[in-house]
């Protein structure tokens, strides 16, 4: 155990020191390719995804997917920081994508290679690294699940301070123009397409949805960004705007879009319908031993690669959501020293 947790460290900090934004993660792609091999683990890559099955699969059992991303955001101005710079000060490693979700993804390699050996386990397992999930880009854990085989459950890892999201909002991002007319602005011309907006965005404001997602409460719509005009004395033919919405279990992302288009006037398209609300039954084995264990059950409002997945998953993982994306972002080194162990003794009670 403690050398799969120094090696998860060292591991980290050399991803850390690679620059790995989405769609640009092959080089720490190939760093994870060759540490696992370094265990003696048959890998498979496509494009920057790595993934890799325990020696003794079994078609025949259920199988679990331990998945984690490694790709980053862009560091922000407010870094103080080299942020490829692995470095532990005070028991804080300190780097881009340490906490968002290094510290994850490598104590979930590391609960792949202590099951790695294991003969007679009750289920399988598949690690799988991906790439492109800080933009819910297309070739991800989306592109790769068709190779993966069938799978019965997943653990997703994100910090989350080894308590268990058994729920996820969805999202949809709507693109919404308002119609209108052009006219002088001194005449009574045209139709104010400005107008026409607020009427629809006031609905976006107030609408409440009728069904109430015990783990969320109601859905959430906020309008984030507008666009009009092209000069003071025409009146606008157009008014362009973005709605956030955030969507419970309750409904469907298809059920929310068509409430919506039923209530508004403007043409209204979302960008994708794919990142879909997800729950796992708290009743589900893998719940029960982390209760068990004493972790707490909490639905999660940020989106991660449990919205591509079909198959029930919780987001389980070292580290504190509140870090991710931040300036000199860090995660402790004992959250991976604990977050190792615990990950072990959940699943020891369903593989065993």
């Amino acid at each position: 155990m403690e050398k799969l947790i120094q090696g998860s460290i060292g591991l980290l900090m050399d991803l850390i020191r690679t620059q790995s934004y989405s769609k640009e993660e092959d080089q720490t792609a190939a760093i994870i390719n060759s540490y696992l091999q370094s265990y003696g683990v048959a890998t498979h890559q496509d494009l920057n995804n790595v993934w890799a099955f325990n020696k003794y699969y079994d078609a025949s059992k259920p199988t679990v997917l331990l998945n984690s991303h490694h790709d980053t955001v862009h560091p922000n101005k407010d870094y103080t920081r080299d942020p490829f710079q692995a470095e532990i000060i005070e028991g804080k490693l300190y780097g881009l994508g340490s906490n968002d979700a290094g510290g994850c993804l490598v104590s979930l390699i590391a609960t792949f290679l202590h099951y790695y050996n294991q003969p007679n386990l009750k289920y399988n397992f598949v690690i799988a690294a991906t790439a492109e999930e800080e933009i819910s880009g297309l070739h991800g854990i989306e592109w790769i699940v068709p190779k993966l085989g069938a799978l019965d459950f997943a653990i997703v890892g994100e910090p989350t301070q080894m308590h268990l999201a058994i729920a996820e909002k969805g999202l949809m991002v709507l693109e919404c123009k308002a119609p209108g007319k052009s006219g002088h602005a001194a005449r009574e011309e045209g139709e104010n397409a400005i107008y026409n907006a607020i009427k629809d965005i006031l609905w976006f404001q107030s609408y409440q949805f009728p069904k109430k997602s015990e783990m969320f409460g109601f859905i959430k719509m906020s309008v984030t960004m507008i666009h009009a005009g092209t000069q003071h004395n025409v009146v606008p033919s157009s008014c362009d705007f973005v709605v956030d919405v955030r969507i419970t279990d309750a409904y469907t992302n298809e059920e929310v879009l068509d409430i919506i288009h039923e209530h508004t006037i403007s043409d209204i398209h979302p960008r994708s319908t794919r990142l879909k609300p997800s729950c796992i039954d708290i009743q589900h084995p893998i719940v029960q031993a982390g209760i068990a264990l004493g972790r707490t059950t909490y639905g999660s409002p940020t989106t991660s690669d449990q919205a591509l997945l079909k198959i029930p998953s919780v987001k389980l993982g070292p580290g504190d959501s509140a870090r991710s994306h931040t300036a000199d972002e860090f995660i402790y080194v004992k959250e991976i020293e604990e977050g190792v162990p615990l990950y072990i003794k959940m699943l020891d009670q369903i593989v065993l």
